[in-house]
């Protein structure tokens, strides 16, 4: 999403806000006041408070990298403590994603961002989020509202806008008014339903194929969305099958062959466009852990790297959370990554287990066309009552705007609010099913995994987890590693998911009950003594009857990983050096099936001395590397000129490992019509002539940004990722812009290496999407444990902790989980 503050503003009154924000940002910086308008909001890490609402003495110990490690006696206190810590570093971070969730940024930003809030009053996060609370446990009910305590007496101390954060004091500028609300239980539960969609797996796929299917037949869409390659890449689960209603990692499949997966459901001739703005293809992540049979300390290895879009700051948030005795009353030793607005961890290790988390990316939503006829909708055969709503959107600076709100039983209707979803054929509307839009309780599992001490509880605890669905890999003191796939996920009465569906028929609703969780895939530790996940398929559907999805990662990253780890195994056993220096792994996968496919096609000019740089090239896409620059800019023209003459816009390839199997299966068709470019009327083109053209295109384009010298080129001059703040970051002011924004830095790596640093080859060579962090945990020492952060702990801009891991991350290098105690606040209650 991309915020323009000013954008609401009568066009005199915009002109005339960025003339004055102009001056008075260039007047701050030359004066050096902004300096101490910064300062004033950095927290206090020194000495002692006086809190209301605690019970007894909060210890908080910061390392120089501002990262916290709170001690208490009550989890009450422990979870109020994290509330006020959270506060003091990313409270701006904190009130904007709660009115994100509520769709209420309008009253911030004025009509800028009004399209936002109206697609997501149409969904109703926060309407499901009201339902989920009460049916929450009381103990989590407890610790949500002392978290919002705390949350609530920083807030208290720190009344005036300069002293809560900079963005505040920018924000005056257009909205004086603006003052933040106290902080509830529900801003944090609302949270959780941003983190589901930004993980809604297959929704982009589902439309770009009807989309692709207004220029192209059906049968040559599927081209373009070939099967899971099982026989090349291995999924996350080689064992078991579903027996007596319960999956068995021990049973054997049947042997009859039936084929679970029902007939794709009828496409229709103009489906939606994508949804949103975000960044889809390259979200992903990394985990695998590592049996201590294959282990130098005879102990499990675990490691996970999540990949989102960037964000300023990150999206996560490093802090350990201590019972200083544990009890009953206490129970959390729990050190990891938060989010801020959210009690808990969501990704680390307590003192007996660790767990680390990959999208899933099951089924979970589908488009159902809907014929709507004034204030109902037809289904089978009789027209129902719509179920209407009025949702009133506060704007800053204007009058306020009411929507009406309306759903069939599939769910709202969003093709008058997000993009250019739009119906088709006899449908005259489009509403969205998704699970994130039933109520659940999701957020009492963040709390038991965080007490969780063994695989059962583990297991226990992920049976909470139900949106988003994520892999979640395991691993203990004892010794044991273990997998579980978590989450409800939808049984279809007929068709895959694939394609936007009739509603009117009923033939395609969901079952009221979702895939039981017994018969979800799991497995303890198995017969390989290590579980790779990276959004690869779970297990193979010849074992496996329920349809999980169809739109997995094809297994790029999960099989180098799976090799890679081969590979260490045979030289000896295995330590957290080894399993970062996988984390950092560059190769491009695609690149062993398409140079030697370059190599054949005849070439002549000054390209040919690009094209040697191929010759000898290993795949790996280091900062340095001449061989990464040419081959993917070969790899973007290549994908520009074989699709964006046969696909509209929105479907054109961004790139990423569905395209590897694309590409690698019409390399073996020199004929297929794909390889004839539409716009030229008077030849047919064949394979060899799109490569070369592609080649003669790469060369023009880098030696137009780089010289014609082609051993110059570096890799790492395209490759760069801009840190952009999610708020003023894309104000269009660019001194604004300018205090809160990072960057460019270079980064290596590449879409689907194991360093997954995305980019979109429709529009450059840029970093669009990241791993958020790393982490690798150690079971024989927990306080070895390392981790690394994309930015930093603080929110505040200028202070010393708002970038500091960046670079650390870019060169691939970790941070002591427990580092060095450098500053300690003491929390007392007020008397």
């Amino acid at each position: 999403m991309r915020f323009r503050p000013y954008a609401g503003l009568p066009w005199p009154l915009r002109w005339l806000a960025r003339i004055v924000t102009v001056l008075l940002a260039l007047g701050l910086v030359l004066a050096g006041v902004v300096t101490v308008i910064v300062r004033q909001s950095f927290p206090q890490v020194e000495g002692e408070i006086k809190v209301a609402g605690l019970a007894g003495n909060v210890e908080v110990r910061r390392d120089a990298h501002g990262i916290p490690q709170i001690y208490a006696d009550t989890a009450e206190d422990l979870f109020m403590a994290q509330g006020f810590v959270h506060a003091q570093d990313r409270f701006w971070e904190m009130d904007f994603r709660r009115h994100l969730t509520a769709g209420r940024l309008s009253e911030m930003f004025g009509a800028a961002t009004l399209d936002n809030d109206k697609a997501i009053r149409t969904m109703g996060w926060r309407r499901i989020a009201e339902q989920e609370l009460p049916m929450l446990s009381e103990r989590t009910r407890r610790y949500l509202d002392s978290y919002a305590k705390g949350v609530n007496a920083w807030l208290a101390a720190n009344p005036d806008a300069s002293r809560r954060s900079l963005e505040y004091s920018v924000l005056k500028l257009q909205n004086s008014g603006y003052k933040p609300e106290p902080w509830s239980a529900l801003d944090s539960v609302a949270w959780l339903k941003a983190m589901a969609w930004d993980l809604r797996s297959n929704m982009e796929d589902e439309i770009d194929r009807a989309l692709a299917a207004t220029k192209l037949p059906r049968e040559r869409v599927e081209q373009l969305y070939p099967g899971y390659p099982y026989g090349e890449h291995q999924p996350i689960v080689t064992q078991g099958a579903i027996s007596e209603d319960r999956f068995d990692e021990t049973a054997q499949p049947r042997t009859d062959g039936a084929d679970a997966l029902s007939r794709a459901a009828q496409a229709f001739d103009a489906v939606p466009s994508s949804m949103g703005t975000a960044e889809r293809e390259g979200i992903g992540s990394n985990s695998w852990v590592v049996s201590g049979e294959h282990t130098k300390s005879g102990k499990p290895l675990l490691a996970n790297d999540p990949h989102l879009s960037p964000a300023m700051p990150s999206v996560w948030y490093q802090a350990g959370l201590h019972c200083r005795q544990k009890s009953e009353q206490c129970m959390f030793d729990v050190t990891g990554f938060t989010f801020s607005g959210v009690p808990g961890v969501i990704i680390g290790q307590t003192d007996k287990i660790a767990w680390g988390f990959t999208n899933l990316g099951p089924d979970v939503a589908d488009l159902f066309l809907e014929q709507v006829k004034d204030d109902t909708y037809l289904y089978k055969g009789d027209w129902a009552k719509l179920e209407t709503r009025q949702e009133q959107i506060k704007v800053a600076g204007g009058a306020p705007v009411t929507i009406t709100v309306r759903s069939t039983l599939h769910g709202p209707l969003v093709n008058e609010v997000m993009g250019s979803v739009k119906p088709s054929g006899e449908a005259t509307a489009v509403a969205l099913q998704w699970t994130a839009l039933m109520p659940g309780r999701t957020a009492d599992a963040i709390f038991d995994l965080n007490q969780a001490a063994d695989w059962h509880e583990f297991r226990a605890a992920a049976a909470l987890f139900e949106v988003p669905a994520q892999n979640l890999v395991y691993a203990d003191t004892d010794g044991r590693i273990g997998y579980q796939a978590p989450g409800r996920i939808p049984v279809r009465k007929k068709g895959d998911g694939t394609w936007p569906v009739p509603g009117w028929t009923g033939e395609y609703d969901w079952k009221t009950a979702p895939i039981p969780y017994d018969q979800l895939p799991s497995v303890a530790d198995p017969t390989e003594g290590y579980i790779v996940t990276a959004n690869n398929a779970v297990i193979d559907p010849a074992r496996y009857e329920p349809l999980l999805t169809k739109d997995w990662a094809y297994g790029y990253r999960s099989q180098r990983i799976v090799d890679l780890l081969k590979g260490e195994i045979a030289k000896g056993k295995l330590d957290a050096a080894a399993m970062s220096r996988i984390q950092q792994d560059t190769r491009n996968g695609f690149a062993a099936t398409l140079v030697p496919a370059l190599m054949r096609v005849s070439l002549a000019g000054p390209g040919t001395e690009a094209r040697q740089l191929l010759k000898d090239w290993d795949g790996s896409q280091t900062l340095d590397s001449a061989p990464a620059a040419y081959f993917n800019a070969v790899w973007r023209h290549l994908l520009k000129g074989l699709f964006d003459d046969d696909l509209p816009q929105q479907a054109r390839p961004a790139g990423g490992d569905r395209w590897f199997e694309v590409v690698g299966d019409l390399l073996q068709a020199p004929e297929d019509p794909f390889w004839d470019v539409t716009t030229t009327k008077d030849r047919t083109e064949t394979r060899d002539d799109v490569l070369r053209q592609a080649m003669a295109d790469a060369y023009q384009d880098l030696s137009d940004r780089f010289g014609t010298e082609v051993k110059q080129w570096r890799w790492g001059d395209m490759h760069t990722l801009r840190l952009t703040n999610a708020t003023f970051g894309t104000s269009g002011i660019a001194p604004i812009e300018m205090l809160f924004n990072r960057g460019p830095i270079s980064v290596a790596g590449s879409k689907d290496a194991v360093n997954a640093t995305g980019w979109n080859a429709q529009s450059g060579y840029e970093i669009n999407a990241v791993p958020s962090m790393r982490m690798i945990i150690d079971l024989s020492d927990l306080a070895k444990s390392q981790w690394i952060n994309l930015t930093g702990a603080s929110g505040h801009a200028y202070h010393a902790n708002y970038w500091d891991q960046t670079e650390l991350w870019a060169q691939g290098r970790l941070l002591p989980m427990f580092g060095a105690r450098v500053h300690t606040l003491r929390l007392h209650p007020q008397e």
